[in-house]
C-alpha cells in the first residue's frame, strides 16, 4: 500500500512540475503578446485583431494550471492553515475534511466539464466547445476549454496524493 502512495505522490509531483512549467510559459507567452499588442497599438497605429483574445485564453490557462501548483504546494487560500501542518490523529481528520470539501468543489466541475445536464457527453462543455471557433483565431474553443477540466483534474490527482500521504504516514507517539 505504501508502494502505490508514494508512486502516486511521485506522479502528482511529476505532473505539478510540468503544470508549473506550462504556466510559466503561458505567463511568458501572455507578456509577449501582451507587449506586442501594445506596440502595435501605440507606435504601429495598427494592433492585431488576435492578440488580445489570444492572452485572454493564456490567462486562463496560467491561472488553472497555477491554481493547480498553488493546491499542490499547499499555498492555496485556506481558512485553518495551522491544520495542514498537524500530522496526528486530529491532523488526520483535518486531511480528510479538506479533502471532501475539495472534492465537493472539483467533482461537478470535472463532471459537467465532460457531461451535460442530460448526462451526455456531446452536450458537455467541451464537446459544446468543439462546435464552436474562437472569434479571431481559427482554432475550436475547446483547445482553451479543457484548461478547466485539466487544471481540476490536477487538483484532483493532488488532493489524491496529499490525502493518502497524509493517511498514510506514521503515527505520532
Amino acid at each position: 500500500m505504501r508502494a502505490a502512495v508514494s508512486w502516486l505522490d511521485r506522479f502528482s509531483a511529476f505532473l505539478n512540475r510540468v503544470a508549473l512549467w506550462g504556466a510559466v510559459l503561458a505567463v511568458a507567452s501572455l507578456v509577449l503578446i501582451a507587449g506586442w499588442q501594445a506596440a502595435a497599438r501605440y507606435l504601429l497605429d495598427q494592433p492585431p485583431a488576435w492578440t488580445e483574445e489570444l492572452a485572454r485564453y493564456l490567462m486562463v490557462w496560467a491561472g488553472l494550471l497555477g491554481a493547480s501548483c498553488a493546491f499542490r504546494f499547499r499555498v492555496d487560500p485556506s481558512l485553518f492553515p495551522a491544520a495542514r501542518e498537524r500530522t496526528d490523529g486530529v491532523g488526520r481528520v483535518y486531511a480528510v475534511v479538506r479533502a471532501i470539501g475539495a472534492f465537493i468543489f472539483v467533482a461537478p466541475i470535472l463532471w459537467y466539464s465532460l457531461y451535460g445536464l442530460n448526462g451526455k457527453i456531446a452536450s458537455g462543455y467541451i464537446a459544446r466547445n468543439a462546435r464552436v471557433t474562437a472569434e479571431t483565431l481559427d482554432v475550436p474553443m475547446s483547445v482553451f476549454a479543457m484548461a478547466i477540466p485539466i487544471g481540476f483534474g490536477l487538483i484532483m490527482l493532488h488532493l489524491l496524493a496529499n490525502l493518502s500521504t497524509a493517511l498514510m504516514q506514521p503515527k505520532e507517539t
